[in-house]
């Protein structure tokens, strides 16, 4: 019998972007938001069920027609910019961890990330 993973929240989400390198959260309209610098690579809903982060322009609507369930095109002005929107019931922390930091990965400087990644070397 396998044990059902607790849903993903927003403190999960703050978690992960937290223990990344040169990431800030800051407060901005009543929304949660992460930077690296001056970029915004995730965001939180106002009431914390949905998660908006950066992901290529180039996947987004595969992944969207892939698993709508689980993702959902950004609205209006956000479709210019490397942006999903993620319904954070419907992930797994793993999959949590993956879109979090790729996301910062597009945001952080290069040579941050190589860092990083030489530290933490993936699966």
């Amino acid at each position: 019998m396998t044990v059902a993973e607790p849903p993903v929240t927003a403190d999960d989400v703050r978690q992960v972007a937290l223990s990344l390198p040169r990431t800030v959260e800051r407060l901005v309209r009543d929304r949660v938001k992460f930077n690296v610098g001056r970029i915004v690579y995730a965001t939180l809903s106002r009431d914390e069920t949905l998660m908006g982060c950066g992901f290529p322009k180039e996947e987004r609507e595969a992944a969207v027609a892939a698993e709508p369930e689980k993702f959902v095109m950004p609205r209006g002005g956000d479709l210019r910019y490397h942006w999903i929107v993620v319904r954070l019931a419907a992930l797994t922390h793993g999959e949590l961890r993956e879109l979090v930091t790729d996301a910062w990965r597009m945001a952080a400087p290069k040579r941050v990330a190589a860092a990083y990644d030489e530290q933490h070397p993936g699966p």
